[in-house]
């Protein structure tokens, strides 16, 4: 069993930055891989970043080359570095544990991004 707490939201401007934590509590957390995926209103969630348990990561291509996941696997923390944000990434971002059949979801951190 994991446990994911989701924080590090807020408002900001555009070509503003923020960084989201995802603290992970449980068991083999370092095998896991973790992910962001976030929903805005009357969307389907969406992938945006993933990074396994060896560290290779994967973006979807509407944040590449602005959002950064990394791992720290002593901490069991993951955090997505976002830059240059656009009103169109406003949505509540979870993060996501995924290790064979588990699948874990923390409670989501609201980003919005106005002026």
């Amino acid at each position: 069993q994991v446990q994911l707490v989701d924080s590090g939201g807020g408002l900001v401007q555009p070509g503003g930055s923020l960084r989201l934590s995802c603290a992970a509590s449980g068991s083999f957390v370092s095998f896991y891989t973790m992910g962001w995926y976030r929903q805005a209103p009357g969307k389907q969630r969406e992938l945006v970043a993933t990074i396994s348990s060896g560290g290779s990561v994967n973006y979807v291509d509407s944040v590449s080359g602005r959002f950064t996941i990394s791992r720290d696997n002593v901490k069991k923390t993951v955090y997505l570095q976002m830059n240059s944000l656009k009103p169109e990434d406003t949505a509540l971002y979870y993060c996501n544990a995924q290790w064979g059949i588990n699948n874990y979801w923390g409670q989501g951190t609201q980003v919005t991004v106005s002026s």
